[in-house]
């Protein structure tokens, strides 16, 4: 399919019998996936339009509004839409920043038809696309005592710029000197509970009246600043990970025995008698699971740390790896406001015209999404950008945009 046709609102009232009414006077693009049309454009605010999606079902010739779930693209100057399949339709915004150009509206993916179950209503949820792929995050678990927050501040340190911990999202109130967004995001709980409800967590937990988790946007954050994630969870929070869209490596770590574990625990001298024993029956029971088919991909027994640390090294693959310093993935790319697009297999050319010497000069630029990973209610990844100079003769002007 090529560029989806773009009309305006009055040919669109005019198309269907009963005509949705909107009150726009811009123009918008209608999407044909199955028995339904998808109407992606929206309100007129004087100089861009807000993107918003209504659906028109050929069946039934009644026009449903959505529940749009995820962080929608910023107000643009236009965009162009293209159905890649029966699950999702590419939109390219106009006049955006290059990091914010790129979008993907989620229509009967799996997590839009969980989301529909949940709901009991029509759902689309909006993704940002994002140029190259981020490295796997990594999920850490163990009972405490185990050694492993000392295992990732060993990796913290000696790989700084490599590898960055997700923030939290908690319903408790800050304490001394704790930062909004650095050692927590602190939030409303009815706010957490909606996000919850609306599949943006990976995994929560409600520890003494609180709401504990951790959102999939952070995970995002931390690879959107070029950086490896790395998730320290207990084992009951790994297998919600692990049975959400994230693809991570995970790692339990486990003492040599119960006897090495409760020596450990009592040489903190931070617990109780009671809390000790508490810990080595909550150790007993993850120790149990970490075991179990199908939550993780390695076992690590800490009964070296040196040894242990060099092992998790391994399976990392940092081995041979000297310390250097990682730079954020590329941002995006920067299109003209005008533009025209079309699609032919994996790839959307993306005809741009631009002034040159006084003349219009026209380049093309080439969006392969062969290789797409992730999506709602995250970021899509994988995409890969290429531009050809109109100048060049062959693949001689050819240019990957990183």
């Amino acid at each position: 399919m090529g560029e989806a046709p773009a009309f305006c609102v009055d040919n669109l009232q005019n198309g269907f019998s009963n005509g949705f009414n909107l009150k726009s006077e811009g123009c918008e693009t209608s999407t044909n996936v199955g028995d339904k049309t998808f109407v992606i454009g929206g309100l007129n605010d004087g100089s861009t339009s807000s993107i918003g999606v209504q659906i028109y079902g050929k069946s039934t010739g009644k026009w449903v509004i959505p529940t749009v779930l995820g962080t929608k693209p910023k107000p643009c100057k236009g965009h162009s839409a293209v159905l890649l399949s029966e699950e999702q339709i590419l939109i390219i915004t106009r006049g955006s920043t290059p990091d914010d150009c790129i979008w993907f509206l989620e229509v009967d993916t799996k997590y839009v038809k969980e989301q529909k179950k949940v709901l009991g209503t029509e759902v689309v949820a909006w993704s940002k696309g994002v140029m190259g792929e981020a490295e796997k995050p990594v999920v850490i678990s163990g009972p405490s005592g185990v050694g492993k927050g000392t295992l990732i501040n060993m990796l913290m340190k000696e790989f700084p710029s490599m590898f960055g911990f997700s923030v939290s999202h908690t319903t408790r109130a800050p304490r001394d000197k704790e930062k909004n967004g650095v050692h927590y995001h602190f939030t409303e709980r009815s706010v957490m509970e909606k996000d919850i409800k609306d599949g943006k967590f990976l995994e929560f937990a409600s520890v003494h009246g609180n709401l504990y988790g951790t959102s999939i946007e952070a995970v995002e954050a931390v690879a959107d600043s070029g950086k490896r994630c790395i998730l320290d969870i207990d084992v009951q929070g790994a297998r919600s990970v692990r049975a959400s869209s994230l693809d991570a490596i995970f790692i339990f770590i486990c003492p040599p025995s119960m006897k090495e574990l409760e020596e450990r625990l009592r040489a903190r001298g931070t617990e109780t008698e009671e809390q000790i024993l508490k810990r080595l029956r909550n150790a007993e029971a993850e120790i149990e699971q970490g075991k179990s088919r199908g939550i993780f991909d390695h076992t690590l027994y800490n009964d070296n740390l040196e040894e242990c640390y060099k092992n998790l090294r391994g399976l990392l693959g940092l081995d041979g790896i000297a310390p250097t310093n990682y730079k954020p993935s590329p941002k995006g790319i920067d299109l003209p406001l005008n533009h025209s697009v079309s699609k032919i297999d994996n790839k959307i050319l993306i005809n741009c015209e631009t002034p040159e010497s006084g003349n219009a000069s026209k380049n093309l630029i080439v969006l392969d999404v062969s290789s797409l990973k992730g999506g709602a209610p995250g970021r899509t990844r994988g995409l890969n950008v290429y531009a050809i100079d109109s100048f060049s003769d062959g693949f001689d002007g050819v240019h990957k945009l990183s």
